[in-house]
């Protein structure tokens, strides 16, 4: 099974690269923003203790948590945001380990690992490589304004809080950059595809790598 990182700043366009190699390629993908989610919805590994350390006030009626509020709350304090990674971000790193042992006995070619925080946590140590996912400055600010409704100060204070370009760079082995339109970004992932599979490193959808 080969492992690619991808990671970038907020707005990069890391999603759609991500679909595009679940449609194209047949990788199976793992978010660990939708990993540490489930884990914070009633029933998951860290509701109960996430409910503990906010209080009630950020339930929402249903039970779930107020997940704008708690954005709030980690980003605008820093001790409560490294008490909340402290227990969240180890549970996240247990739950991937388990998809790696689970898909690589079933036998899938291609596992993608997603994170903007990919570097920090040392997520490099499963990856076989490390893709950064480039975005000029002007291009993520109108995808997170348009698309997500992110005011600029929002925005701002998001990526300051992200590592700067040139960290990205120095850290991965494959830059894709999604500045421009989709089909020039697809193009650029199959370039690396087909790489790879010369090297014999993936083989597992050679129809679509001709």
């Amino acid at each position: 099974m080969y492992v690619i990182g991808v990671t970038g700043g907020i707005g990069s366009g890391k999603s759609a690269v991500l679909a595009y190699l679940e449609e194209r390629y047949g990788a199976f993908v793992l978010r660990l923003d939708d990993e540490a989610r489930a884990l914070t919805m009633p029933g998951g590994g860290f509701y109960p203790e996430a409910v503990s350390m906010l209080g009630k006030e950020f339930l929402r009626p249903d039970g779930t948590l107020d997940r704008e509020g708690v954005a709030r709350l980690i980003f605008g304090d820093e001790e409560a945001k490294r008490r909340w990674n402290a227990r969240l971000l180890p549970m996240v790193r247990r739950r991937t380990e388990e998809r790696l042992r689970e898909k690589r006995a079933s036998g899938v070619p291609l596992f993608v690992i997603e994170s903007a925080i990919l570097l920090e946590e040392k997520y490099d140590a499963f990856c076989n490589e490390l893709w950064y996912i480039y975005a000029d400055e002007a291009t993520r600010y109108g995808r997170l304004s348009s698309a997500r409704g992110y005011s600029a100060e929002r925005i701002r204070r998001t990526m300051a809080q992200q590592l700067p370009e040139n960290r990205f760079r120095a850290r991965c082995d494959v830059v894709i950059d999604n500045s421009g339109s989709f089909d020039e970004t697809k193009r650029a992932v199959d370039l690396r595809m087909k790489e790879l599979e010369r090297k014999g490193s993936f083989s597992g959808a050679e129809d679509t790598l001709e």
